[in-house]
């Protein structure tokens, strides 16, 4: 404790802040890059004439509140003041769209990842491209607005994300980290920008070219991790700290999205590992060694935070079909007046699944609360299907339930692993799905016929991810690597716990997979046969 007092008086800590989707979170990091104090900031986005958005004042009111709270944990466990700090980072939920005008103003409400209203843009951009643009792409926005012959599209001077957008006001620098600016628009890995080629294709677009901007003159410059990207102003400060104690001078690393600080907090950032992120959502990110034969719609291509390429299958739906019937299993509890512990659910229903049939006996579940593009649903109807012979018990329920979670992951990285090829060493597993030991790794080792490891670090998540970027940039040796801090300086000793795949079971999940790819069409049909209005 007396350390970390010191440090932080000394103004060596690092900070890192990640705006995700329902909240805000700083987590404030030691010189072994072990987090000290944290503090968050629930928030939620509204939809507003369809759009689903932020505010400036929820963004603004929502970082001040979270930095106070961080400022608060500081004084309670130490009694300092945060006055200043070795670095910041901030990284966010990635994509979107927020335009602005020459005098800084935003021109329509921030339209979040969230948003599905750019699909005319996405097809027809990913054919000229040959590159596949997915809706929620920051460039699939500016280009549904050009599409719909929107007034403001003139008026742009500049677009970014929300990440961006923070750290320009703080800094007053219009730049991003290649990780969140591979979201924006494709970059080229070999020269570590974007991709001049495809740059001078939309700019050569009949629609675009009325417009009196370039696309290459209205981006964000792209940096890769370890650059320096400006200070913080003293503007910047009081905007951030409202109580007016923070300096102004302290260097910010590259604002970052919130796949590249996961891939950092997982210690996913070298060719041929992989991590995989599963709560509400899901995705799975893997780190190329070369790229892909072929475009596929099921499969963003990003990059790590050093401009390395990554293939990314994202699925919109993961625990909360699973959780709703472990809260079943509750409610029945209490109504006995068991009173038992929701962990102890979890533990026992989960360890229970994996004594079931290795393909669930014949049950087939879809756990769509929403639309999940990968198998072509715009909605989706949560659904428990089984014939008549199959054997339904407890646990083959609660398997086809765990299996149901990552099925869609699986169509998607069956393309990158049985298509393209890819080789992965490790997948890195981190979110509620492993917080049972060894059930959800083993469930996720199967889809993915792959090595999986989960660190007790994971948890920690994005903003310690984010922290670990600013302490990158700001203590680097002279040409050391990411990966080579990484592994050096944050995750040395620290192996986790690595499950390999089981054979029965690999071919389990396959079997359950192609009957759960036969039912898609009941799946779709119950979205027809219930319609939500």
């Amino acid at each position: 404790m007396s350390d970390a007092k010191q440090l932080i008086s000394d103004g060596k800590a690092v900070l890192g802040i990640e705006f995700g989707s329902t909240r805000i979170k700083a987590v404030l990091i030691d010189e072994k890059h072990m987090p000290i104090a944290s503090g968050a900031h629930d928030w939620e986005n509204r939809l507003e004439d369809g759009i689903w958005t932020y505010s400036l004042e929820d963004i603004w009111s929502g970082v001040q509140d979270c930095y106070r709270k961080m400022t608060e944990d500081v004084a309670d466990k130490y009694g300092v003041e945060v006055t200043k700090l070795a670095a910041i980072g901030f990284s966010g939920m990635m994509h979107g769209y927020m335009a602005f005008d020459e005098k800084g103003e935003l021109l329509v409400p921030f339209r979040t990842w969230r948003n599905t209203i750019t699909a005319d843009a996405a097809a027809e951009l990913s054919e000229v491209l040959h590159f596949n643009i997915p809706q929620r792409w920051s460039i699939a926005h500016l280009y549904q607005a050009i599409l719909n012959d929107e007034e403001h599209v003139d008026k742009i001077t500049y677009f970014t994300t929300l990440a961006g957008y923070i750290h320009w006001k703080l800094t007053g620098e219009k730049v991003l980290g290649i990780g969140e600016a591979s979201g924006m628009f494709p970059i080229d890995s070999k020269i570590r920008d974007y991709n001049q080629t495809m740059l001078a294709q939309f700019e050569a677009l009949p629609k675009v070219q009325k417009y009196p901007w370039k696309l290459s003159e209205i981006l964000p410059k792209v940096l890769v991790a370890g650059e320096k990207a400006g200070t913080l102003t003293a503007e910047g400060a009081k905007l951030l700290d409202t109580t007016g104690k923070l300096e102004e001078g302290i260097p910010l690393a590259p604002p970052e999205g919130d796949a590249g600080t996961g891939m950092c907090a997982t210690n996913s950032v070298a060719v041929r590992t992989g991590n995989v992120s599963a709560g509400t959502s899901v995705f799975a990110m893997v780190v190329l060694e070369e790229e892909l034969k072929n475009v596929h719609e099921e499969l963003d291509m990003v990059t790590t935070p050093i401009g390395d390429a990554v293939a990314m299958v994202h699925c919109n739906n993961c625990t909360s079909d699973l959780n709703a019937w472990v809260g079943l299993f509750k409610e029945f509890s209490d109504m006995f007046g068991m009173n038992l512990d929701m962990n102890d659910i979890y533990g026992k229903l989960y360890n229970n699944a994996m004594t079931g049939d290795k393909d669930c006996g014949g049950l087939v579940a879809f756990n769509t609360f929403s639309g999940e593009p990968v198998i072509g649903l715009n909605e989706g109807r949560p659904l428990f299907v089984r014939k008549p012979d199959a054997r339904m018990n407890l646990a083959n329920f609660m398997r086809t339930h765990l299996y149901a979670s990552l099925a869609t992951l699986k169509i998607g990285c069956d393309i990158l692993f049985k298509e393209e090829h890819v080789k992965v060493d490790t997948l890195y597993g981190h979110g509620g799905l492993f917080k049972t030991k060894g059930v959800g790794q083993s469930v996720l080792a199967a889809a993915m016929d792959a090595p999986v490891a989960v660190m007790e670090t994971a948890g920690e998540g994005g903003p310690w991810g984010m922290a670990i970027l600013a302490a990158f940039m700001a203590n680097k040796e002279e040409n050391e690597s990411l990966d080579a801090y990484l592994n050096r300086k944050v995750f040395a000793g620290q192996q986790g716990t690595v499950m390999q795949p089981d054979a029965e079971d690999v071919k389990g999940f396959d079997a359950y997979i192609e009957s759960y790819k036969a039912a898609i069409a009941a799946e779709k049909a119950s979205v027809t046969a219930l319609p939500l209005n």
